[in-house]
Order: structure tokens, then sequence, then C-alpha cells
């Protein structure tokens, strides 16, 4: 039963990983201000890109919802920017 006891850890580690990742996102979701971003930056900026990887994704994830959900609702205000 080894094979199964492997399956059993794989799945708890990705799930530790998903809760992981989810914990990070809603954490890195507190910064909006461009003053918060600006800090933010700063401190990733003395990292390697390696280090920083997972939370650039997640950040240039939220910037873009965020820009599409800001676009959505001027569209549906009937505010056009050209």
């Amino acid at each position: 039963m080894p094979f199964i006891h492997e399956i059993r850890t794989t799945i708890s580690r990705r799930l530790a990983e998903r809760r992981a990742h989810r914990q990070l996102s809603a954490e890195l979701a507190a910064f909006r201000t461009a003053a918060e971003r600006t800090e933010l930056d700063l401190v990733l900026g003395r990292h390697t890109a390696e280090e920083t990887r997972e939370i650039e994704a997640i950040l240039n994830r939220q910037d873009a919802e965020r820009r599409y959900t800001g676009a959505v609702h001027t569209t549906a205000a009937g505010i056009h920017n050209p």
C-alpha cells in the first residue's frame, strides 16, 4: 500500500500549497493604493525574479482583474473612455 500513501501525501501537499497560495493572494490584495504598491515593489525589488515569481504573477492577475472590473463598471455606467 505504499502507492496509496504516496497519493495521499501528494494530495495533502497540493491542498496545503493551494491554501497557502489563496492566503498569499488575499494578503497581497490588501496592497491597493499606489503608495502601498510602490512600497511593495521596493521590497520585491530587493529580491531575485525567481524569489518573487509567484508574488509578481498574483499581483499581475489582480491588476488585470481590477482593470477588467473597472472597465465593465465604466461601460455599464455608460461612460466611454476612448
